[in-house]
């Protein structure tokens, strides 16, 4: 087995794999006590080469491995490439491009939503990976054969999975189809680490926009400080305590104090003194440019929760009949978008996604077509004529 572990090898590695028409890549990461993934391993392979490279080799320079990743004469193949893809983005600044995420393919192939890598490699290779490595500290040195062993392997199987995959998606014609899931993935927004908008992962739901807007400061501040300090963010304050500090909005450190959510201490802190700045930042907020974030479900027209269920059931029978993941096709805002009546920026109304089901969709809900039974199966049919007899679907 090769492990780099100096900055000559690695440069030689990446040379040799320079001519390759793709690689495979995994990476292997910690992110429970950082903000910012720790990266330990880079797992790689081409047609000839593969390797293990040590990020944490004293020393080492990743140069090589990043002007790699930026070569655009090479696909780069991942399987769930996000993470993967943050952590390069991150530390280099690069997007790997041309890239192939073998979990999105496998969507479009038919294998079902986002399949992992381990039943893939069942399904596609008729191999076994030993899982008993998968919850390895990979930080920790040194690290067993078995263990690297495990790690190698995510890359040496992933060789063929996408040999197998991209013949399909030849085959079928759905290349483009996965193209424009790619984009997303090599879009630089994708990654952005913006404050402003952490408020959006704060499992917690406003019901006035006051609250909304004390949320967004507070969550910004509690985005910056776990960035600077690299933290989870739950280190430096809870989402519940969030979301007592949008309902209850204290205006100086005396209120904070109160407040049960708050660690004790919390308040005479010098962070006390910024969640108080940041509350009153929400106070003084124009109200008009506050997003409304509260429960789809209270916004939906009367009558839209039984459309959105007849549309569920005729993305189903659709995503059956082509052999391709349902989710790829419209997930569940689309679904209440288009029950709803709303056309704008809905994906499942664009695209390859409108000719396998977006105008499906609106004939349904126009009385068009109906769903009906046909051999024990749910089927999508026509409506033919004024006698209101069913006709299967073209």
């Amino acid at each position: 087995m090769n492990i780099i572990t100096t900055t000559g090898d690695l440069e030689t590695l990446c040379h040799n794999l320079g001519n390759d028409p793709y690689i495979t890549v995994d990476t292997e990461f910690m992110r429970e006590r950082t903000y910012w993934a720790q990266l330990c391993l880079i797992q790689i392979a081409g047609a000839e080469h593969e390797a293990i490279v040590d990020p944490q080799a004293a020393g080492i320079d990743l140069s090589a491995f990043f002007d790699l990743m930026a070569n655009e004469k090479i696909v780069k193949v991942f399987h769930a490439a996000r993470q993967d893809v943050e952590i390069i983005h991150h530390l280099s600044g690069v997007i790997p491009k041309p890239l192939f995420d073998t979990q999105v393919a496998a969507m479009v192939c038919g294998f079902g939503d986002q399949i992992g890598y381990e039943p893939l490699v069942r399904r596609i290779m008729d191999a076994q990976v030993d899982k008993s490595s998968r919850f390895t500290d990979w930080s920790r040195r040194p690290l067993t054969d078995k263990q690297l062993h495990y790690a190698l392997s995510d890359v040496t199987f992933l060789r063929g999975i996408y040999d197998k995959l991209k013949s399909q998606l030849d085959q079928s014609g759905r290349e483009p189809w996965l193209a424009e899931e790619m984009k997303v993935l090599t879009d630089e927004e994708t990654y952005q680490t913006d404050p402003a908008k952490a408020w959006a992962r704060v499992k917690y739901r406003p019901r006035k926009k006051i609250q909304q807007a004390i949320l967004m400061e507070v969550a910004a501040w509690r985005e910056s400080q776990a960035q600077h300090r690299d933290v989870p963010r739950n280190r430096i304050i809870k989402d519940d305590a969030i979301g007592e500090l949008a309902m209850q909005a204290p205006k100086d450190q005396n209120a904070l104090s109160r407040l049960r959510a708050v660690p004790k201490g919390y308040a005479n802190s010098r962070h006390g003194e910024a969640i108080v700045t940041a509350v009153k930042r929400g106070l003084n907020r124009n109200l008009d440019e506050v997003p409304d974030i509260q429960d789809r479900s209270r916004r939906l027209p009367e009558g839209t929760g039984e459309i959105a269920e007849i549309l569920k059931l005729a993305l189903k029978i659709t995503a059956e009949q082509e052999g391709i993941a349902a989710r790829i096709i419209a997930n569940a805002a689309d679904i209440e978008a288009i029950a709803a009546g709303s056309s704008s920026k809905v994906k499942a109304l664009n695209g390859w996604r409108r000719d396998l089901f977006g105008d499906t969709a609106l004939k349904l809900k126009a009385g068009k077509l109906a769903i009906g039974l046909r051999n024990g199966k749910a089927a999508i049919f026509s409506v033919a004529g004024d006698d209101g007899k069913l006709k299967a679907a073209e």
